[in-house]
């Protein structure tokens, strides 16, 4: 087979409306090679690219990218700083192209914490974005699944949202995700068995596919693996599949 010819039939793919990545294991790429961590992750960013495009051939509607938690904040200055400098390049690098290509970027997280000019950035990236319906890319930084769901509900109690009409659907349009379809499919690379505090309520059904390829390493062909995993599934929603009428030991 030639080098880099598809092994995969995209015919019989269930294509999740919502994938959402955990990109993990920048460090121990850079490790592996003798490099210093931020070559792993500009390695990693630069690897992002070819996996959004990778994400609109196969008719991915929204991608969610975990890039920055509130907990990274107490790694070392210098990697912090570092992790800065490389979103303000790839905002001022891709931007245009993301935009010719009709890929909407959204942030969820806090922009606050962000410096000033980098804020602006992001916001005017969101802005010219945002009529965009080839994909829709939600960065997530300085992004906390609990820190999510503590801003909802101050906000509920700021403006005088009351107890009984609480509902999932009201708690869902506080969070930063407010319009944005719950993942389908999470994708975690280097293999680490953890959710990290990510999407922690957008997730509470979604399919995990858990691979130990290093997030610079995850490629087209790596996504296709993990599409076909997800086509292979049975989503049930805490009913019974079909196959297992009768049987009430089967709870997921």
């Amino acid at each position: 087979m030639a080098p880099g010819k598809s092994t995969v039939n995209l015919e019989v793919l269930k294509t999740p409306r919502h994938v959402a990545i955990i990109m993990d294991g920048n460090g121990r790429w850079a490790a592996k090679r003798g490099l210093p961590r931020l070559a792993g992750h500009r390695a990693g960013t630069e690897n992002l690219r070819r996996v959004i495009k990778a994400a609109v051939k196969f008719g991915i509607p929204y991608l969610t990218i975990f890039a920055f938690s509130t907990e990274n904040w107490g790694r070392p200055t210098d990697e912090v700083q570092g992790l800065l400098n490389i979103l303000d390049d790839v905002i001022a690098r891709e931007l245009s192209e993301l935009h010719a290509e009709g890929v909407q970027l959204r942030h969820i997280g806090r922009l606050g914490q962000l410096p000033e000019s980098l804020r602006l950035k992001v916001e005017r990236a969101m802005e010219i974005t945002r009529n965009n319906t080839q994909l829709t890319l939600c960065i997530a930084w300085n992004y906390g699944g609990r820190d999510e769901i503590v801003c909802a509900i101050r906000r509920m109690m700021e403006e005088g949202v009351q107890s009984d009409q609480l509902s999932e659907a009201l708690i869902s349009n506080y969070l930063f995700t407010a319009g944005i379809p719950d993942p389908d499919l999470v994708i975690r690379t280097s293999g680490e068995m953890r959710i990290s505090n990510f999407l922690i309520w957008q997730a509470a059904y979604a399919e995990w596919y858990v691979t130990p390829v290093l997030w610079p390493d995850f490629n087209e062909e790596e996504l296709k693996k993990a599409l076909v995993s997800y086509g292979k599934r049975e989503r049930r929603f805490g009913r019974l599949s079909d196959c297992t009428e009768g049987n009430n030991n089967d709870a997921a």
